[in-house]
């Protein structure tokens, strides 16, 4: 049941709050709702009436919330962030059934993406809406239904479906075989690229290699997509998932800069808020991936 219309303040009185908490002005929240400063004023004295309760503390230099306001401006913001996040879902599919769906960038790009056609062609009733995330969130605020994840099993309130296993392999420019004398050990001595969520990932290959190596460093990315291009027009030696690079060593872009046992940094993972029942799109993507790696029946 929701609570009594009494405690449901309007929308405009709560953007009007959120916009002076965050830009300590009536005038600039004016100016970012294109509203005149009066209006500003009347829908904050408006939401205090209904409330209550005071919620500014006036100086001749900044409006500022009280200690209890800024608690409640918290709550107000994310859902109203929701609200919007739940308009624009209507929006892009009014018959229902749309997937909200946070990414990790190079994975949707070079794994998913690929694949998406056929999930589109399979679930014509289900529209997916995508979003990059490099790192674990909140899905109460976030609005997301469910995410892809990689690493351990360390996301604290979430259910885990595993998709798969990576597996990395160092990868240059043909040029910079050049340096190599047919061991790993070449590599120590190497321009090596490393991207900034796995800061340990060169260590734990050369472990796996038998080698010893203590800080490596090097150039650092963020994402895999620039890395890749750093390793293309060569700059170092990348350490990639392999599913990644197989155009570009097809190609000839790219060549392996030492094939020694495979490394397995992490696996990928389908996660979803634990406690809320599944939606008939998210049971549908589920099912689709787990097709799309299952090996077929001979």
């Amino acid at each position: 049941m929701i609570a009594p219309r009494r405690f449901l303040p309007s929308i405009n009185s709560l953007l009007a709050l959120e916009a002076v908490d965050r830009l300590g002005s009536a005038s600039a929240a004016a100016g970012e709702l294109s509203l005149t400063q009066s209006a500003v004023s009347r829908q904050l004295k408006t939401l205090e009436e209904q409330l209550g309760v005071a919620l500014i503390e006036r100086s001749q230099m900044r409006l500022q919330l009280t200690p209890a306001a800024q608690e409640y401006v918290e709550t107000a913001r994310a859902l109203l962030q929701q609200l919007a996040q739940a308009s624009l879902k209507l929006k892009a599919n009014p018959q229902g059934g749309s997937l909200q769906l946070a990414i990790l960038p190079a994975f949707g790009m070079h794994w998913l993406a690929p694949r998406l056609q056929d999930f589109a062609r399979k679930n014509p009733g289900v529209t997916l809406n995508l979003n990059t995330r490099l790192r674990p969130f909140e899905f109460s605020t976030e609005g997301f239904d469910a995410a892809i994840h990689f690493g351990a099993q360390d996301w604290a309130g979430v259910n885990y479906l595993e998709l798969m296993r990576e597996e990395v392999i160092p990868v240059c420019a043909p040029a910079l075989m050049e340096q190599s004398d047919g061991t790993p050990e070449w590599l120590l001595s190497a321009s090596l690229l490393h991207l900034d969520t796995r800061p340990d990932a060169w260590e734990q290959w050369f472990a796996a290699q038998g080698v010893e190596a203590f800080g490596v460093h090097g150039m650092l990315f963020d994402q895999f997509s620039t890395m890749i291009q750093a390793a293309v027009h060569g700059l170092g030696v990348a350490l990639l998932p392999s599913f990644m690079v197989v155009q570009d060593v097809l190609d000839g872009r790219l060549v392996c800069a030492w094939d020694g046992p495979s490394v397995s940094l992490g696996r990928y993972y389908l996660v979803w808020p634990q406690g809320t029942t599944a939606s008939a799109p998210l049971q549908a993507f589920r099912d689709w991936l787990h097709g799309q790696l299952t090996p077929p029946s001979k």
